[in-house]
């Protein structure tokens, strides 16, 4: 049998578990959060203003399109073909604290809710970077993005973009409940001690630009 159909078989088996705790998980975590949720969009309203929320089209399963939500933490319209600034000028106090415990990423729990994405599974990226990917990079979009994954509990930002291809196509092969709960559990203590969270000097990772 070859990887793949084991891939499939593996994943197909365990995909409605998958699909059960990321409603209970994530439906909860709205639940319990929504004071916290709103204190951040009053915050931004305030401190930033309008838009609250950064919204964007990112590749999900099987590189379909869908719009990841997350708090905006930069003092401008995100995503503006106009907007040449660095980001590292544009991301705000506020926004910075935001990312570095990552309470922008609690509106990402909708989609999660929403079917767009998983708990667990590899990052959505970029929409421009599917016409840069090799066939083995695109590999990660056999199974849904992830709030979290194996490769944010393996550095997060501070991997190189080959790293980051190799761990996310590792838990496209292995996925597992098991692994999942461990991804998660994980996740939880970065989180707590804020590892890992940019590159050196750099509010973002830097861009995939292709294959050299």
């Amino acid at each position: 049998m070859t990887v793949k159909l084991r891939f499939l078989e593996r994943y197909e088996s365990s995909a409605t578990t998958k699909r059960a705790i990321d409603i209970c998980i994530s439906a909860i975590i709205l639940v319990i959060t929504a004071p916290i949720i709103l204190i951040i969009a009053t915050l931004i309203l305030i401190v930033m203003g309008r838009p609250i929320f950064f919204i964007q089209k990112r590749p999900g399963l099987n590189e379909i399109p869908f719009k990841l939500i997350k708090f905006r933490t930069m003092s401008n319209s995100i995503g503006s073909a106009l907007d040449t600034s660095p980001d590292n000028n544009r991301v705000t106090r506020l926004g910075h604290f935001l990312r570095s415990t990552s309470l922008d990423e609690f509106p990402s729990f909708y989609n999660v809710l929403a079917g767009d994405m998983s708990l667990v599974g590899p990052r959505p990226l970029l929409m421009e970077y599917l016409a840069l990917y090799n066939e083995e990079q695109r590999i990660r979009h056999r199974v849904k993005p992830g709030i979290t994954g194996w490769a944010q509990i393996n550095g997060r930002n501070l991997q190189s973009w080959n790293e980051r291809f190799t761990y996310d196509n590792w838990y496209v092969y292995n996925q597992s409940i098991k692994l999942d709960l461990k991804i998660l559990i994980q996740t939880l203590w970065i989180v707590l001690r804020r590892e890992g969270i940019t590159e050196t000097k750099q509010s973002t990772k830097s861009k995939f630009t292709g294959n050299q």
